[in-house]
């Protein structure tokens, strides 16, 4: 059964003038036919200038562009318009929003035909570029050539293979996409930008399919290219029976978000393997120190797209010790201890939560594996739940100040040891 028409009742006697015309659009009418819950809706306004709008109540926020708040609602409302490229990159257009711009001009200036369709308040979808057969066969393809003024719009078909997973891209967009790489437009998105995208798709349900279509048109290898060389590099096969490299991260991806994690965990998975990227043919497949070998790399990644303190943190702590972590099972109660202090486990115990839920899909993004179980998750929990039971407080009012460390990490291991031993 599908969702009721974008347009909700109406909040208020609020009334247009016969002459200006109000349609919902975009992703409201998409999820609607998909019969995908309505979640934001956004409106297009046509017939009405400025001055209209603001005299009946709605109030201005667009800086690029005419959008307005509706009163009563806070739903967007924005003025129909049309774009002409004047410079290179996203934001290199100018706006053209007046009474005369018609809505399917309006619509022709949109990314795909499954966001250019609209819906008036009687129901009747309009649908200028074929968005209804493009989602009955499941296809992402571009409105018009203007797509290509547009280098995040690459982004954007990306994230949508994300969301929508049994959709393929057309093959005349992948096309259009690879003369945009190809062009050098997307070395002018700005790192926000990238981000911002990036991280809606790592939210997706299979964000493995963000990176595909992005690898397949070459934008991967502009914008990524640390993770873009993951791909056909060897892994041993006694613990990664996929054997690539960037194989093995696209089901890592896919894994983690499966169990729904947050987008901290999903970054730190995205980039924990970076090093493997970076070590010698003649340390392959073993990869031997790759986890150190990451963490500049992680770095880096994380200063150009500007990541947040929270994922470029979590990812660089994934990044140096995963390693370490599936070998817990083989550590005693001082390695355990280590690894957590390394992991800050003691003050911030939610991180060590988070590393944890990024190591388990790390370990579960394998064929086969997906079901096993990761004992080395447990182990550590109980190292923490013990250590942490040690009254840190008693110790420093019995011990002078420069005995206070040794003798903390002492009853530590000796707690971690007794809770071991409960445990076998």
């Amino acid at each position: 059964m599908s969702n009721p028409s974008p347009f909700p009742p109406p909040p208020s006697p609020l009334c247009f003038p016969p002459h200006i015309r109000v349609y919902a659009v975009g992703g409201a009418v998409r999820d609607r036919l998909l019969g995908l819950p309505v979640k934001d809706r956004d409106y297009v306004v046509v017939g009405a200038a400025p001055e209209e709008m603001t005299a009946l109540g709605f109030r201005p926020v667009g800086r690029d562009f005419p959008v307005f708040l509706h009163p009563l609602t806070q739903e967007e409302y924005a003025l129909a318009r049309t774009e002409r490229k004047i410079a290179r990159g996203y934001k290199g257009f100018k706006v053209h929003a007046a009474p005369e711009v018609t809505l399917e001009d309006d619509l022709r200036r949109r990314d795909l035909t499954i966001n250019a369709m609209a819906e008036d308040a009687a129901g009747r979808v309009i649908d200028p570029y074929g968005g209804q057969a493009d989602l009955h066969d499941r296809i992402l393809r571009h409105v018009s050539p203007a797509f290509a003024e547009d280098p995040v719009r690459i982004l954007r078909v990306a994230r949508f293979a994300a969301r929508l997973p049994d959709f393929r891209v057309a093959d005349e967009t992948l096309a259009l996409m690879r003369q945009m790489v190809g062009a050098g437009e997307v070395d002018a998105l700005v790192p926000e930008r990238v981000w911002q995208e990036l991280a809606r798709g790592l939210m997706e349900a299979r964000p493995s399919r963000m990176l595909q279509v992005l690898r397949d048109c070459g934008a991967l290898a502009r914008l990524l290219p640390e993770v873009d060389r993951l791909f056909g590099v060897p892994q041993d096969p006694a613990s990664h029976p996929e054997i690539d490299t960037g194989d093995h991260l696209l089901r890592v991806l896919d894994w983690a978000a499966g169990q729904g994690y947050t987008l901290a965990v999903r970054y730190a998975v995205l980039v924990h393997d970076l090093g493997k990227g970076l070590t010698p043919r003649e340390r392959w497949p073993d990869h031997s120190g790759h986890e150190q070998a990451g963490v500049d790399a992680v770095k880096a990644v994380s200063n150009r797209l500007r990541v947040p303190v929270e994922c470029r943190e979590l990812a660089m702590t994934v990044t140096r010790w995963h390693g370490l972590a599936h070998q817990a099972e083989r550590l005693d109660a001082s390695g355990l201890l280590d690894l957590l202090e390394r992991c800050d486990a003691f003050r911030r115990p939610e991180r060590l939560h988070a590393f944890l839920q990024a190591c388990e899909a790390d370990f579960h993004g394998r064929p086969g594996w997906e079901a096993r179980p990761f004992p080395q998750a447990v182990r550590l929990r109980r190292a923490l739940a013990a250590a942490r039971r040690v009254d840190a407080g008693a110790l420093a009012r019995r011990l002078p100040a420069p005995a206070i460390p040794a003798a903390l990490r002492a009853a530590r291991i000796e707690a971690i040891e007794a809770a071991l031993r409960q445990s076998d």
